[in-house]
């Protein structure tokens, strides 16, 4: 089965023998991939709605995959049989929402190996939970798909954390590795927040004030990223 590119970079980051289970699974080609291609021996497919986990499950009995995934109707990390799972899957949501999935599921992550987190959106929020609650990120990518840019975490249990908030925003590894899709998305971010800083001339209202300091904040910190890429 071909995975997607993103799809394919997140099942890379987990640690071949490890069983998985992929939270919010959607369609389960994750862990049908990670099954059938020997990565994990077995995996969990989880999912808060009982329709995209009914397609699921009947994905995988057309790919001979059942007798070794199990689908879940879980909220998050609810259900987790964390006794028999290593790495944790959580691809496909916004950042929002992933760190609102790991603080309720906190507790089940103590005997967990590994996270494997692509968040769509905020992940400075996912990078300062992460620390927060004494995670280290041992790996980072970032890829492009369909003209969307997608970045994959893989955290282990371990302390850590960046002296830099532009680390936080941006992966300090994707930074300091200087990875080139990091600095195309860079650039473009800088021509977007550049164009919005302008147009925030009227400082008499509040909101306006406000905005205007995130946005030079946001200025700063991708022109502090970019600097690496000087060195």
């Amino acid at each position: 089965m071909e995975l997607s590119k993103r799809l394919n970079t997140i099942a890379s980051f987990v640690t071949e023998g490890c069983c998985a289970a992929d939270i919010g699974t959607d369609h389960g080609y994750i862990p049908i991939y990670l099954v059938r291609q020997g990565i994990c021996p077995r995996a969990f497919a989880m999912d808060i709605n009982a329709g995209p986990l009914e397609r699921a499950k009947q994905h995988i009995a057309e790919m001979g995959a059942a007798d070794r995934i199990s689908c879940l109707l879980s909220d998050g990390l609810d259900q987790l049989p964390e006794k028999d799972v290593d790495s944790v899957i959580i691809a496909g949501m916004g950042g929002d929402l992933v760190v609102r999935i790991l603080e309720r599921g906190e507790e089940k992550l103590a005997g967990i190996s590994e996270l494997i987190l692509s968040p769509q959106s905020h992940p400075e929020k996912v990078r300062h939970w992460l620390h927060d609650h004494e995670f280290r990120i041992l790996e980072e990518d970032m890829l492009t798909e369909d003209g969307k840019y997608y970045i994959v975490i893989r955290a282990v249990h371990g302390r850590e954390s960046y002296d830099k908030e532009c680390f936080y925003c941006f992966g300090e590894r994707l930074v300091m590795n200087r990875h080139p899709v990091l600095l195309e998305y860079l650039d473009k971010e800088y021509q977007k927040y550049a164009k919005i800083y302008k147009t925030l001339a009227d400082t008499s209202k509040e909101h306006i004030r406000k905005r205007k300091q995130e946005v030079r904040k946001r200025l700063e910190n991708i022109k502090e990223a970019m600097g690496y890429y000087e060195m």
